[in-house]
This record gives C-alpha cells, structure tokens and sequence, in this order.
C-alpha cells in the first residue's frame, strides 16, 4: 500500500486533519516556519541582486530531521500549510529544506478543515504558486531592509535599542496625526433645547426637539439664543405642520472579514487584535468536541472578502427556514465586495458545520473560544438572513416661527435583529400619542436646556485603527494584529481602556521617522506598497523589480539621515539634582520608557530615578511646579510636583499665562491659548508656539 505524507503548520492542524484520512496517510507539523532571514545580519545579498540568504530557525534542527525521515518512508508528500501567501511561502521552503524536488511536491489548500475540504484539495493537488511565495518574500525583504537599516539609526538617536518598521511606522504616524488633531481642538459651545409636550385628551408627554427657525435648520450657540426662544415660544400656540408616516429598512451585515471580526470582537468582547486572532486560529485548526472529536469550527481567518460559497448559502438559509421561517431567509444575494483592495482568494469567516450551534459545543470550548464562536456564528447567519422592517412616523411642530420635530419608531419585522443585534441599535423611547393628528391641540409641558460642547475626534482603539488601516489600504488581514501588537509592546503607544495614546518615546521616534524618511511613512506610499505585492501575487510584476526600485531611495534617506543624526547627537543632560548615594550631579537619559535620572558614576554607581521634566509653570492650587508625568502605561500629563499632597493634573501642555476674565490657566491648543475652565472659554491666537 502506498504511503502518503501530509506536512501542516501545527500539531492541533494535524490532529483535526488526521481523523479524515485513512491509515495509509501520516499527517506531521513543522510548527510554523523552518527558515527566515538569519537576526544577526540584514540577509539580503545587495551586491548579487538582493538574494535573500535563508537559514534554519534556531530550534528548527530536530523537526527538519524528523520531516526527513518521513519524506524518505512517503510515495508521495502533500504540502496542505495554510491558503495565504504567508502559506505558500512556508510550503516553498519546507520544500526547498527538505530538497524535494518538483514532482514530489504536491501542494494542497483548503478555506475550512472539514473531510470534504480536505479529500477534494488531495484529488486537486497543484504545483506551488511562486507568484504568492514571490509576494511573501518581497514582503520580508522590504520589511527587513526598513528594520535593519533604520533601526540602527534610532539606536545612536535614542540611545536604547528601538525599532522602525515599514508598516508600524505609519500605523505609529496615523496615531500621532490623531493626537495632533485632538490636542490643537478647541470646543464650541452650542445648546440643545427639547420640549414636552402634552396632546389635548392624553396625558401621555412627548418630547419634541429645536429643529430651527423659518423652516430652516439651526444651531442654539448660546445662552442668550436659547433663553430667546424660550421667552418666544412660552405663550404661543403649538401647530401640528406635518405627520409623515414610512418604513425604514436595516440591511443585514455581511459575514466577518479578519477586519471586521476584530473591530467587533473588540467593541462586543473587549478582545485584543491579537488576543481574537490567536483565539480564531484555534477554532480554525481544530478544537477536542465532546462526542465529535478534533473539530474545525470555523473557515479560514485571514480573509478580505465576505463572498460565501453556494454550498455554505444553501445549508445557512436551510437552517434559518427550519429554525425561524421562511420570511427569515434573505431572498438577495450578498457578497458586497465592491472594494478593489479585496483579494478574494477565500470566503468570508463563517461556522464550517451549522450542526455544531454554539450552545452544543459550549462545554467543550473554553469561555472566550465560545464567545468568539458564538460571535462568528450569529454574523454569518444574520447575513443569510432578511433585513429589519421599522414603521416610522416624523412630526413638525412650529411655535411663533420656530420649528420642532419629534419621531418615534417600532420594529415591523425584526429580521436578523432575531440573532444579531448590532452595537447601535437603540431602544426608541419616544412614544407618540395615538390622539395626535393635524388639528390637535398642544400644550407645552415643560422644557429642558442642556449646554454642550463640541467634542475632538476619538482616541484611535484598536478596532478603529484595523478599520482606518484597511480603508487606506496599509496592511492586509494576517498583518493588523501583530503591527498593533508590535507598536504597544514597543512602548511607542499606550493601551489605556481601550483607547491609544502616543507615548513620549513613540512620539521622539515618530519625528525622527517623519524628519529622515518622509516617504516610508507616507500613507500613499505604503499603500501603493501593497498594491504593488498583490501585482506579484498576480503574476503581472516581478518582486525582484520591486526591490531594485524601494532600495535606492531607502539608501540615500539613511546616508543622509545618518550624517544629520550625526550632526545632532544628543549627549546627557546635567540635571540639578544630586546622587544620594555618591553626591554627583544626576544626568537625565533616555529609556524605552522615557526620560530618567542616572548616575554618570555608572557602572560604580548605579543609582537611578525617575525624572520629572519642569513646565516653568506654578501649580494654581499649591503653587508647586507643574512637571511632565506619565500613566502608568506612558501616556504623558501634567501634574503637580507636590503629587499626594496637591492632586492638580491637566492633560494639555501649560502656558505660563493666566486667563484674563478668570484667573485660570491657558493651555496651548494647536496655534491657540484656551482657558482650561470650559464655562469661561477665554480664547487667544498665538504667533509662535514652542
């Protein structure tokens, strides 16, 4: 009998494929990559056309061995690595470690590991897609050289052991821009004014709110405007101007891409991006399913497209008919993949069995496997499934000139929203009266003025920043989560309840990045980046075409850098504060988490602490200086020095100048001064800031 080996990238892989093929197949795991780049040098022969020079991974040794054994025993050995590039690049060099030649290799890929998934991509085993290895590598290589060659740079500026990175880099400058915008905001008053409102015969109060004047929309900016319309309005007759009366349709969502299943994973579960793919990768390989053994659960996790398959549509819209009826089954076909970034190489992420609902599995799964599976599971079926019919009214109320709306609405037939409510689905409180008509009578009730004031643009999280990336084409599914990863554990972003912040030291190295390398921080560049591997991917370009073009200009911007680095060297700051172990003057340097005071008697002396930077501004509440601190996951704010006695602290930078009306402290907000007591709003523009 003919002996087959099948070669996988994890043992719980190999364990879910191994119970559907017979004895005659040996199923093994490389765990993952066998070769990459060596660490200790760039890896790439500049000289002889950029060649990459592969190595074994250290660690590597043992599994290549046993792989060779059993290549040496198998008739014929499958390469079944996962259907990404990332994949094929493995296959390519568990191929070339294991010196199989062409016609040995059989290359099989599958979206989801299920028997049928698996015996058809054995009866359809190809040759290996260089275009895709060729994609992959290009990918390393660029990677690489941005690494190797910039780092170093920030290394000599920085003084620590920092890192830049072609994706990161701009992930890190998007954030920063976000930063910028929200530090030089400055609020606007305006004021919302909502009516109650009584229908002659009903006790029942509804509320309307300010609309505008003469038919016009219009915005309250102050507490003069708001007490006008409220004087106008007190006495005057409330007249029912229109009542319209309609349906509003909810589409159903789409099924998950990588993208979107970590930006609600996020939002739903409080995930990490990491955190939801390492969880994804396990359900996809194979999880131990009481009474069904090692299970697959869910389709492929790298994926840009939420194409489902005909066989996929038809069990899902099966299932809704027998579970809620037929006016559940959605009669449109939904693929939505409009976007031109999308590779559509595998379907969207989706249950593999719809046997398998989330309750029945449940005990076998961990809490947060299920969490995610049951997440995955209710999205893919309330995308098969018809939208959500409200029934909803709209009224305009005038009074003296002004206009008021109010509008209420109930769900007609609830759709998807029977298995998947979305995160802004609101519960409508407004309720109309029945007796309310053209010719009713209005009584006002009561009003209420509330004061607000325009709010920045929100801290990047982590499932907005997937969300910006993939808009602006930065990236692709299998890169999100470890740039973001990468970033935070860099110490160049904070995590702080669920919003990221720039830290000090991401922003030192962002303004290096910024100053030397324009173009490897562009948006446009680096999305034109990815358009350019998904043309290798295609075939239609050269990889090695792409480098010879990136390294020229990478080389002369680190030349250049290096000389105006050099030029700017930053040597240690003497501060005044003193060594309580050996009485010298204390140096200020800078770490991977910032600035901090060390002895310059080091090694002798290796007394450190933490340093303080001094605003030259007096705190308002103890008159102690107010110094630059940090969270305690980087983010930077302004506080007292005096911290426990005196607890001012203030997030935006402090000016020495005190507002003129009342007294309080301006701080600088992009070209502007602004009072840091909202009720004042004193506002000055300033020439110059430092």
């Amino acid at each position: 009998m003919a002996k087959y080996l099948v070669i996988v990238e994890s043992p719980a892989k190999a364990k879910t494929i191994n119970k559907f093929l017979g004895t005659n197949y040996t199923v093994v795991a490389s765990n993952g990559h066998v070769r990459d780049l060596p660490k200790s040098q760039l890896g790439i022969d500049i000289e002889h056309d950029f060649e990459p020079k592969y190595i074994t991974i250290r660690g590597k040794g043992d599994i290549l061995a046993m792989l060779r054994k059993e290549v040496k025993k198998a008739d014929k050995v499958y390469l079944a690595t996962d259907p990404d590039r990332e994949g094929e690049a493995i296959s390519w060099h568990l191929s070339q470690a294991l010196k199989l030649e062409e016609k040995e290799i059989h290359r099989i890929s599958f979206n989801e590991i299920t028997k049928n998934a698996v015996k058809t991509s054995i009866k359809h085993a190809r040759k290996l897609d260089m275009d895709l290895v060729d994609a992959q590598q290009a990918r390393r290589i660029l990677d690489r050289m941005v690494g190797y060659k910039i780092s170093p740079l920030l290394w000599a500026k920085v003084k620590r052991g920092l890192s830049a990175g072609r994706v990161q880099s701009v992930a890190l400058r998007i954030i920063c821009d976000r930063e910028k915008e929200i530090e030089s905001f400055i609020p606007s008053e305006y004021w919302t004014l909502d009516i109650q409102l009584k229908v002659e015969g009903d006790s029942k109060l509804m509320t309307a709110k300010f609309y505008g004047f003469g038919g016009r929309k219009a915005e309250i900016k102050s507490k003069e405007e708001i007490d006008q319309i409220v004087a106008a309005i007190q006495d005057a007759e409330f007249k029912v101007k229109d009542i319209k009366t309609g349906e509003r349709v909810k589409k159903a969502p789409l099924p998950f891409t990588t993208s979107t299943l970590q930006q609600e994973a996020s939002k739903r579960l409080n995930f990490s991006t990491q955190k939801t793919m390492r969880l994804a990768q396990q359900l996809y390989e194979g999880v131990d399913i009481k009474g069904e053994g090692t299970v697959g659960l869910i389709t492929y996790l790298r994926t840009d497209s939420t194409r489902i398959s005909d066989e996929a549509d038809d069990a899902a819209k099966t299932y809704i008919r027998t579970s809620y009826g037929e006016h559940y089954v959605s009669q449109i076909q939904k693929d939505g993949n409009a976007n031109k970034k999308v590779q559509d190489a595998h379907e969207a992420i989706r249950p593999t069995y719809l046997t398998l609902p989330p309750v029945k599995v449940k005990e076998s799964l961990s809490r947060d496997q299920f969490r995610l599976y049951q997440l995955i599971w209710n999205r893919f079926l309330a995308s098969r499934m018809s939208d959500a019919v409200y029934e909803t009214t709209s009224v305009k109320i005038e009074a003296n000139g002004y206009l008021f709306t109010l509008s209420a609405s109930k769900i007609k037939f609830e759709g998807f929203l029977s298995v998947y409510k979305q995160e802004d689905e609101k519960e409508e409180k407004n309720v109309l009266s029945k007796k309310l008509t053209k010719e009713s009578r209005l009584t006002l009730e009561g009003t209420e003025q509330k004061q607000h004031f325009t709010q920045p643009p929100a801290h990047f999280t982590e499932a907005s920043l997937v969300k910006t990336l993939e808009e602006l084409g930065i990236g692709r599914p299998s890169t999100y989560a470890p740039t973001i990863t990468t970033i935070i554990a860099r110490r160049y972003v904070a995590k702080e309840n669920k919003n990221l912040y720039i830290t000090e030291l991401g922003e030192v190295v962002n303004n290096i990045m910024v100053e030397a390398f324009a173009s490897i921080v562009d948006v446009d560049f680096t999305a034109n980046m990815e358009y350019l591997l998904d043309k290798i991917a295609e075939g239609a370009v050269n990889y090695k075409t792409v480098i010879r073009n990136f390294y020229p200009d990478l080389d002369a911007a680190v030349k250049a850098a290096e000389k105006e680095l050099a030029e700017v060297k930053i040597e240690d700051e003497v501060s005044d504060v003193i060594c309580d172990q050996c009485g010298r003057n204390m140096v200020i340097k800078y770490g991977p988490h910032g600035k901090f005071l060390a002895c310059p008697g080091f090694p002798e002396c290796r007394n450190t602490k933490t340093y303080f930077e001094k605003t030259g501004v007096t705190c308002p509440k103890c008159g102690g200086d107010i110094v630059i601190k940090k969270t305690q996951k980087g983010r930077r704010y302004y506080g007292c020095s005096n911290f426990p006695d005196c607890d001012f602290m203030i997030w935006s930078r402090p000016s020495d100048k005190t507002c003129p009306e009342c007294g309080s402290i301006l701080v600088y907000k992009g070209n502007k001064l602004v009072c840091i007591n909202e009720e004042c709003g004193h506002v000055e523009t300033i020439q110059n800031v430092s």
